[in-house]
């Protein structure tokens, strides 16, 4: 069996990263920059697990800042995502496109529905607010 991360670069990945550290919005931002790329995501789309949702709920943190550990941000052309998610599914790991790269030096767009916000951007890991 093969990791998420492996299958991906077979299956047409252009870029990866591991969103550990800073969270799912921090890693966007991160893929972005390294890329001069802008983004547009879908906030919604994004999966948030059930009981990380309520612990964060719980310390006033925001989900898309902590720590998020075994997640893999993947970057693909369109025509290759359906072939990337198939993949990945058929080995029991779930995925979902978020968003998709805008253009060489675009902004950072989030969305929820058809509404634009402002893009998450954390000075730290938000788990850090624990131990201020």
């Amino acid at each position: 069996m093969l990791v998420p991360a492996l299958l991906a670069a077979a299956l047409g990945v252009t870029a990866m990263h591991d969103p550990t550290e800073g969270g799912v919005a921090t890693g966007l931002l991160e893929l972005a920059l390294a890329a001069q790329v802008g983004l547009e995501i879908d906030l919604a789309a994004i999966a948030i697990a059930p009981l990380a949702a309520r612990l964060c709920a719980e310390f006033g943190l925001d989900p898309l800042g902590t720590i998020a550990s075994g997640a893999l941000l993947a970057t693909c052309p369109p025509d290759r995502a359906e072939a990337i998610l198939a993949g990945w599914q058929a080995q029991g790991w779930p995925g979902r496109v978020i968003g998709r790269a805008t253009g060489r030096g675009a902004a950072l767009v989030a969305r929820r529905g058809a509404h634009a916000l402002p893009f998450p951007a954390f000075a730290a890991d938000e788990i850090t607010k624990l131990w201020a």
